[in-house]
């Protein structure tokens, strides 16, 4: 009988594990399917309230571990090693792990409201920390898995990704403490199943109406071109190869113009330029701004000898018609591979008309300090040239497009072995192509323009510290309730 129900057990444990996984597998990673995150977490976190802490803690590690293996062969196209994807995805395991046990803790002992926001307030809380301790900024944060759910993704003009990944694991957590407590305590299930649903309701309403609205009144024709063909690995050599390179580019700006762009946008570090070819490389793309009578945002890999040492920088070539060349110097490297670079500390922007355009690379806007800076700065487009793997093309080649929610601006992001993307200020894709649909990819499209002023660039990162009291709180009244009895009587503040 005792082997019976051992078998059972066991059974129930892999169901838990493996649906789970399966649902962060899908759900989460290169190729997110956004419905299956918001389940994701429910079965292990319903099954840490009627099993041990060791099994819940168990659950909740292999179901996320498991779950996360989809994101290896990114880890391998980087050349890095398999122990580089274990810290990092078995790092979110545990805490997945922990936040299944707070849960567990909290519940079983009648604090329920604190239960449910366990979860999602060491989640959010982690992902701060990890934010100001690691070269990755937002880039792990289950928000971006969200992309294309448009009405619950302009949270993030309010919240940034720290409320929608609030709210992303706090509704599983809801549901779970309601299927425990429904035939235990129906008043109590009932008033978790009230405020939960009627806050994801309230901000899927304020999604909806925003979505209809926009504070855009103009538009501006962008040009897009990309090319794959030098080889993944492979920036231009300074000097004959650069000059080829950049007078080829030239051209596609130019027949971009043809059809109507006024602003043209290329790839990061498209070629590699020194100092002393900065100038004849220089008036290859000012002449054909000059000619065409537009504004054309390039990337370069910028050598420069000094006293000490050789500095390269990771840079973007401005060309304004008639005007003097302005440069913007990446801020956030990416490291193994741009450790060696020097990093910019100056934000760019630039008049076209009535717009202001904003500048940043790649990496830089995996951060949300981006889009509050050209937010405060009244940026109506940004302009980022930027270098993927091909494999994130979709994961890390769309994450830009919430800053662009959260900022209040649209747009135009061209990378080498990825997509050139157009995206308005409410996280619409407008137009995207693959880089490597032709020797010269082009992209052309009409973007809407104009700064709106929106909470998160006004407010910054509230919430995640709004995440973080939550979190003190919540301990606090974990602490509280495995102190003695006689201790506890005396802490009825804390009772809920």
């Amino acid at each position: 009988m005792g082997s019976e129900k051992r078998s059972v057990e066991f059974l129930r444990f892999l169901a838990v594990v493996g649906t789970s996984a399966v649902l962060v597998w899908f759900g989460n990673g290169l190729t997110p399917w956004w419905p299956l995150i918001w389940f994701a977490p429910f079965p292990v976190l319903l099954y840490s309230l009627r099993s041990s802490w060791k099994l819940t803690a168990c659950a909740g590690f292999l179901a996320w571990l498991f779950g996360s293996v989809n994101m290896e062969p990114l880890f391998q196209a980087q050349d890095m090693p398999f122990l580089n994807w274990l810290a990092n995805f078995g790092s979110l395991a545990l805490l997945f792990a922990a936040g299944a046990l707070l849960f567990r803790a909290l519940v079983l002992r009648g604090a329920v409201w604190s239960g449910t926001a366990a979860l999602p307030a060491l989640w959010v809380s982690v992902d701060w920390l990890r934010y100001w301790l690691t070269p990755h900024g937002t880039s792990a944060d289950l928000a971006y898995t969200q992309l294309r759910f448009l009405p619950f993704l302009q949270l993030a003009s309010l919240t940034g990704p720290w409320g929608m990944t609030f709210l992303l694991l706090w509704v599983p957590a809801g549901a779970a403490a309601f299927l425990f407590l429904h035939r235990r305590e129906w008043h109590r299930a009932r008033q978790v199943a009230w405020l939960v649903s009627g806050v994801l309701l309230a901000v899927l309403a304020f999604g909806a109406v925003r979505l209809l609205t926009t504070g855009q009144r103009t538009s501006v024709i962008v040009g897009l071109v990309a090319s794959d063909a030098a080889g993944k690995a492979e920036v231009a050599a300074a000097g004959a190869d650069a000059t080829s390179l950049i007078t080829a580019y030239a051209e596609q700006a130019k027949i971009l113009a043809q059809h109507g762009a006024m602003v043209i946008v290329m790839p990061e570090k498209i070629a590699a330029v020194g100092d002393r070819d900065q100038a004849t490389d220089d008036v290859i793309f000012q002449r054909a701004a000059d000619v065409a009578q537009v504004t054309i945002v390039a990337g370069e890999l910028h050598i420069s000898p000094g006293k000490d040492r050789i500095r390269k920088y990771n840079r973007a070539e401005a060309y304004a018609p008639h005007r003097t060349v302005a440069s913007y110097d990446k801020e956030h490297m990416l490291p193994p591979f741009e450790s060696q670079l020097t990093p910019g500390t100056e934000k760019l922007s630039l008049e076209l008309e009535n717009t202001t355009l904003g500048v940043a690379i790649c990496k830089d806007m995996d951060f949300t300090s981006m889009s509050c800076s050209y937010g405060q700065m009244g940026v109506g487009l940004m302009l980022v040239p930027a270098w993927d793997f091909n494999l994130d093309r979709i994961w890390h080649g769309h994450m830009a497009i919430m800053r662009g929610v959260e900022g209040g601006f649209s747009m135009a992001r061209a990378a080498r072995d990825g997509y050139l993307t157009v995206s308005d200020d409410r996280g619409r894709v407008l137009a995207e192509t693959r880089s490597n649909s032709a020797t010269f990819a082009t992209l052309i499209a009409e973007v809407p323009v104009g700064h709106e002023p929106t909470l998160f660039q006004a407010w910054g990162n509230w919430f995640a510290w709004f995440a973080v009291g939550v979190l003190s709180f919540v301990l606090i009244r974990a602490g509280l309730l495995f102190v003695p009895f006689s201790a506890r009587r005396w802490t009825g503040y804390w009772a809920e």
